[in-house]
């Protein structure tokens, strides 16, 4: 066979994969022609800068983000592939049966708030025996505290029952996000948060798990946003604390 011809092939082959491949992106992240986004409305930081980053994403598809929020992770997870085709929720372990995740795009610290006379200074402190610590069923962090803690037991009451239990002295502490905890300790008088972390809780953009096009898609768009500084910036316009952009 000419050389020429060859060439031509190979080329051919090139552009029906390639073009094979774009049709394979767009299916499994607009089966309904929008890109649905799951949203964790327990998150203010990253329903703020995930809504930002889809527009983007939807945009560079030429199609419209369908925002679709949820009351807490354990939700945004179990709407995978049903509610949503791409979600923005923190990256564990105990999520990669249902879900694939991009790299980092930010970390987010997550602490304890205790009382202000409580003897507790940092947060390994808080794992002795006779502790309380009020959390979230399914948060990451409360996850990373499942695994790690050897002593104290977690409950789950909601944030009212859990101030009022930390306050009078039934509740030992309350986990949560670093901005989140100092807005609560604003409005609490007789509260303080701890200056060191639990973990840093790692915010990724998550795809139902057998989506690997679209994962290797939303991948390559998250690694150009973060290095024009896009992300950086949408998390800088939440002007929330206790956040780094993951380069």
């Amino acid at each position: 066979m000419p050389l020429r011809l060859t060439l031509c092939l190979i080329g051919l082959l090139m552009m029906t994969a390639i073009v094979s491949g774009q049709e394979e992106v767009r299916r499994q992240l607009l089966p309904t022609g929008s890109l649905r986004v799951g949203l964790n409305k327990g998150n203010a930081l990253t329903q703020a800068v995930g809504a930002i980053l889809a527009r983007e994403l939807a945009k560079r598809l030429k199609t419209e983000a369908i925002l679709r929020e949820y009351p807490n992770p354990g939700a945004v997870t179990d709407a995978a592939g049903t509610g949503w085709d791409i979600a923005f929720i923190a990256a564990d372990p105990d999520r990669a049966t249902t879900l694939a995740f991009t790299p980092p795009y930010v970390e987010l610290d997550a602490t304890y708030l205790v009382k202000t006379a409580s003897s507790i200074q940092r947060a390994s402190d808080v794992d002795r025996a006779g502790s309380k610590i009020a959390t979230g069923r399914t948060s990451a962090y409360t996850l990373v505290l499942q695994r790690e803690l050897k002593h104290a037991e977690l409950v789950f009451p909601p944030e009212e029952e859990a101030v009022a239990g930390l306050l009078s002295g039934t509740i030992t502490a309350l986990a949560g996000l670093r901005f989140g905890l100092l807005d609560l300790a604003a409005r609490t008088s007789g509260t303080r948060v701890l200056p060191d972390d639990i973990t840093r809780a790692q915010q990724a953009i998550a795809v139902p798990r057998a989506n690997r096009a679209a994962l290797e898609y939303v991948t390559s768009f998250l690694t150009d946003v973060k290095k024009s500084g896009f992300v950086a910036e949408a998390i800088k316009t939440t002007g929330l604390a206790g956040a780094t952009a993951v380069r």
